[in-house]
């Protein structure tokens, strides 16, 4: 994934009941957690975290 693609969040990660869709706005090397990814979605949330809690939309 890079900035600007469509992703999806894990409910895991977000507490909702069904995956979250958004843009990847920024993706960061976290020295302690790895790979760390936040996205927006279209109500203007910002969601971050592991890598493992998001997948690339398929367009």
């Amino acid at each position: 994934m890079k900035v600007g693609d469509k992703a999806k969040v894990s409910p895991q990660l977000t507490g909702e009941s069904d995956w979250v869709e958004g843009e990847v706005i920024d993706i960061e090397q976290n020295p302690f957690k790895g790979i760390v990814i936040a996205i927006k979605d279209k109500v203007g949330r910002i969601f971050f975290g592991e890598e493992r809690y998001f997948q690339p939309v398929k367009l």
